[in-house]
């Protein structure tokens, strides 16, 4: 099973930019496909973006969309994801997850892994 280790959260003001990091480890990190989910307090896990096993294929929320941009390096076995022009409603913990020779995109169900998550702050 491939471990995950999210960095980069904080507390920004809204219209700021952050970079999240993921760190996977214990497996072969380009046998899965990538993804960062959020879940604000009260609301249910949602998708966010996602990126195929070779990074030539990535997927976004509509709400994300033109602001947010996923991307991989394999060698580094690390997914970011560059948030910009960030809005209050962006708050939220940040999960990275990671599925094994998975499509994009997919559902939290279907993960076969999780990190623990970094929280992001935006204030108005």
């Amino acid at each position: 099973q491939v471990q995950l280790v999210e960095s980069g959260g904080g507390l920004v003001q809204a219209g700021a930019s952050l970079r999240l990091s993921c760190a996977a480890s214990g497996r072969t990190f380009s046998n899965y496909a990538m993804g960062w989910f959020r879940q604000a307090p009260g609301k249910e896990r949602e998708f966010v973006a996602a990126i195929r096993w070779d990074g030539v294929s990535t997927t976004y929320s509509d709400s994300v969309k033109g602001r947010f941009t996923i991307s991989r390096d394999n060698p580094k076995n690390t997914v970011y994801l560059q948030m910009t022009t960030l809005k209050p409603e962006d708050t939220a913990v940040y999960y990275c997850a990671a599925k094994f020779l998975g499509a994009i995109p997919f559902t939290p169900v279907t993960a076969s892994a999780w990190g623990q998550g970094t929280q992001v702050t935006v204030s108005s």
